[in-house]
């Protein structure tokens, strides 16, 4: 027996996220707007998930922490922490907005925004965040009931690598999955065949 229903959810708005800096493994918190953000999603999915048992795991940085308390006082459980659902590593880049990645690292930026992965500046590889989040959710996974939904709350660009990796989907040029928007959620279910999606960049609104 092992969980059938999988809802990933992006963490609530960050200053950062306001003012487009890049944060990775910044242990930014939740702005106002965030956390009213993470507040009506925790009331949404506790609507949603109403008569299903639900587990909730969480990135361990503030931001996503704080989303997924916001979540579990509305469903009513524990917030479990694991450091394999952070947000993909961006190095040098992390805590620089779009015009100063732009002056400090005019080649490597461009080759990042085209979808490469810079080389000497400690950013993680897109395929290295998909492979340690989705091994660690399958645990998680398998360690769950059938009839239960395991809620993980992470960040954009890990969940849409860990997206691609469980369901199967290669890192085209042009993304099939585009990324979520915050405290926004996707959800895959367990078919015949394998993981589908069910649900993408979903929100309380």
């Amino acid at each position: 027996m092992s969980v059938d229903r999988v809802i990933f959810l992006r963490h609530g708005q960050t200053d950062y996220n306001r003012l487009g800096r890049v944060q990775g493994h910044v242990d930014i918190e939740l702005n106002d707007d965030g956390l009213a953000q993470a507040k009506a999603a925790g009331a949404a999915l506790a609507s949603y998930l109403v008569g299903r048992p639900a587990t909730i795991v969480s990135s361990d940085l503030s931001r996503a922490f704080v989303t997924a308390q916001c979540c579990a006082g509305e469903l009513g459980v524990e917030v479990a922490t694991d450091e394999r659902m952070r947000e993909r590593a961006f190095g040098q880049f992390e805590g620089l907005g779009g015009d100063e990645l732009r002056e400090r690292y005019p080649e490597a930026y461009a080759h990042w925004r085209a979808g490469g992965t810079p080389a000497g500046l400690g950013i993680e590889e897109k395929t290295l965040v998909g492979q340690r989040m989705s091994e660690a959710v399958r645990e998680y996974i398998e360690a769950g009931e059938s009839g239960h939904t395991l809620v993980v709350v992470s960040h954009g660009s890990a969940i849409t690598q860990t997206l691609r990796a469980i369901l199967g989907i290669a890192d085209l040029e042009q993304p099939v999955l585009r990324g979520l928007d915050n405290c926004h959620w996707a959800e895959i279910e367990a078919g015949a065949t394998g993981w589908r999606l069910r649900a993408h960049n979903v929100s309380a609104g």
